[in-house]
């Protein structure tokens, strides 16, 4: 499941929901939300013909396992959940929604056990942390045949478009200059 953005907004605030919400975007991704804010956020993303991607493992207030994928899917059916954890992406498949499973490179060893996990929840998206290692870019993406999303430590114009010639679908980022940069 590739997307036609090439950034992907990655919402920490009010006032970065209220600047996707008045842009051109029409995909983003939801970071350190509180539970009790999801459904007026859907409703007013719904409203502007947006779709939201879950980080299910920020929503605070809520768990993050499979029943909270399950909770989150059914009351508020988002685009996607990203996680980190095997339940939710294997929930959010179940569910038919995006599943994006999220992996941390740390060394060589996280990044054996990341394939590992891969391979087992099949998700339909990988998003690397740090998105800013072109090289690892590709080779997740050859080893797993999956689209990348490119996150963490995007800090310049630089840094998407060499994530995106290393073959990333997309790149994940708050950086608000970086949105309007590459705004649809």
């Amino acid at each position: 499941m590739e997307t036609k953005q090439r950034v992907i907004p990655a919402i920490k605030t009010m006032k970065q929901f209220e600047s996707f919400l008045a842009s051109r975007y029409e995909l983003a991704v939801l970071l350190e939300v509180h539970i009790a804010q999801l459904r007026s956020l859907f409703d007013y993303a719904r409203r502007r013909h947006k779709q939201l991607i879950v980080h299910a493992d920020l929503v605070q207030g809520l768990s993050h396992d499979e029943h909270a994928a399950e909770y989150l899917c059914q009351q508020f059916r988002p685009h996607g959940l990203i996680s980190t954890k095997a339940g939710v992406i294997t929930k959010a498949r179940q569910k038919r929604v995006l599943a994006v499973q999220r992996i941390f490179l740390l060394d060589s060893h996280a990044l054996e056990k990341s394939y590992q996990m891969i391979a087992k929840t099949n998700p339909d998206c990988i998003e690397v942390i740090p998105g800013a290692m072109p090289h690892i870019i590709r080779e997740v993406k050859e080893r797993t045949g999956k689209p990348i999303y490119a996150g963490g430590l995007i800090r310049t114009t630089d840094d998407v478009e060499r994530a995106l010639e290393a073959g990333a679908a997309a790149v994940t980022t708050s950086n608000e200059t970086l949105w309007r940069h590459y705004s649809p």
